[in-house]
């Protein structure tokens, strides 16, 4: 198994990796991202993300999609983990983990203070794995989000 960065190449694997995730997620219909909008979102000229693709055995077996946060308490940025997914095939192989801690390198390396990630609550398997490798729970924290019209609402725009 080998952990690299993703490159331009990798575009329609990502995108296919997203697919079969926001099934599993139970959002199968959600996905509005196209092979041109991640080309231009991951190696475009002002990149917002990076990618990190797992081989076992030559073929893709899972990515790890992140980009950079801040902490105005720590004064540093953090790495932030928006998708983690490994083949159904490949589980239980280390193939997560090996994600995992390729980004956990890259945080260090980079300076960054933290590294965070969301899971779905009813995940179990996957907050299981979590805990098992030393993360620990936000408890008190709830995301909140705005989209389409309350967005534009909110920005005097709809």
């Amino acid at each position: 198994m080998i952990v690299r960065p993703a490159t331009s190449a990798d575009v329609s694997v990502i995108l296919r990796f997203v697919r079969e995730l926001a099934a599993y997620e139970r959002e199968p219909d959600a996905v509005e991202a196209t092979e041109p909008m991640l080309a231009e979102a991951l190696f475009g000229a002002v990149p917002a993300a990076e990618a990190a693709i797992a081989e076992v055995d030559g073929e893709p077996a899972g990515f790890a999609l992140f980009f950079h946060n801040f902490s105005t308490w720590t004064g540093r940025r953090g790495l932030y983990l928006e998708d983690l997914y490994v083949t159904p095939a490949a589980r239980g192989r280390g193939v997560g983990r090996a994600l995992l801690a390729h980004l956990a390198g890259i945080a260090l390396d980079r300076g960054c203070a933290r590294f965070e990630w969301s899971v779905l609550d009813w995940n179990e398997p996957a907050i299981g794995f979590y805990r098992a490798i030393g993360a620990v729970g936000m408890e008190e924290w709830t995301v909140q989000r705005l989209t389409g019209d309350a967005l534009a609402r909110l920005a005097g725009r709809g």
